[in-house]
């Protein structure tokens, strides 16, 4: 569904005469807009709008509230960085430093130079960053009145396509272009099956990034469509809402505790798992 049919179905649902819409109400929380709600007064921010020249394309290159989520991601971590550096000169670090540095040793020690056997520390970098912003995207979703950027598929897209990159840059620079492509066949295949495995494994090399698109998408969906799936349950069954409800409160929080560890299990997992592309990529297993 796209982002203008959600909208008229959520404007269907809010004003229609059938009544509470659950699928509305739902698309509505996790759809992308081209507003900004603010909590408890219903108030709307609208954000620009920006169309190309039909001489550049004609691209819609609006801001959307997607969008704001990942410049109030990228702000987040670039203030706790900065703070964290500051404190540098500390002996013994504490707070907010030492939070960033175990996580940052954790993720260069046991990510990347467990996963990459040769130059793992040039990715560190990468690594790092891929993971604190995924991690600090899914977290501010769970925020009221914030969203979940890495809930969109273009954006997950977007970080699978420089993944993908990382992938075939890795293997180039340490292997040369023919050389890289050349390790995709493994040695000691008859000649008229290494043009079967080539396809293959050239496939293989698109569809791993395309695994880790979907996959942080579909789990950072899910657990907001659960979520709002349980409230839902106290207005579908509002004449029995006072039975209803404390049920729908509790499962609801507890999925919303478990959703807390799925955004560090999510920023984990996409991030190892391009960390063990990476090192097929630069030291193939033949």
């Amino acid at each position: 569904m796209t982002e203008t049919e959600a909208e008229a179905a959520i404007d269907a649902a809010e004003h229609g005469a059938g009544g509470f819409d659950p699928g509305a109400s739902i698309l509505h929380h996790i759809v992308d807009s081209n507003y900004l709600e603010v909590p408890i007064i219903n108030y709307k921010i609208q954000l620009p709008q920006i169309h190309l020249p039909e001489a550049l394309g004609g691209l819609d290159i609006s801001i959307t509230k997607h969008v704001v989520m990942m410049w109030i991601a990228c702000g987040i971590l670039l203030l706790a960085f900065t703070v964290a550096a500051r404190r540098r000169s500390e002996s013994v670090p504490h707070g907010l430093r030492n939070a960033l540095e175990v996580m940052m040793a954790y993720m260069r020690d046991e990510v990347a130079r467990k996963s990459i056997a040769v130059g793992p520390d040039r990715f560190v970098g990468y690594l790092m960053t891929t993971f604190f912003f995924i991690l600090t995207c899914n977290l501010l979703g769970l925020v009221p009145g914030m969203a979940t950027a890495t809930g969109n598929i273009s954006v997950t897209a977007g970080l699978a396509l420089m993944a993908f990159f990382m992938i075939q840059m890795g293997g180039i620079r340490e292997y040369g272009v023919i050389q890289h492509f050349k390790n995709l066949v493994p040695h000691g295949l008859p000649l008229w099956l290494v043009p079967v495995v080539f396809v293959l494994e050239l496939l293989s090399s698109f569809i791993k990034p395309f695994a880790l698109c979907i996959r942080l998408f579909a789990n950072m969906m899910a657990g907001h469509v659960v979520i709002l799936a349980f409230i839902s349950l106290i207005f579908i069954l509002s004449e029995f809402w006072y039975a209803v409800a404390p049920l729908s409160v509790a499962f609801s929080l507890f999925v919303y505790l478990l959703e807390i560890l799925v955004a560090f299990l999510q920023a984990y997992i996409f991030t190892m798992l391009t960390a063990q592309f990476i090192g097929m990529s630069v030291h193939p297993a033949h």
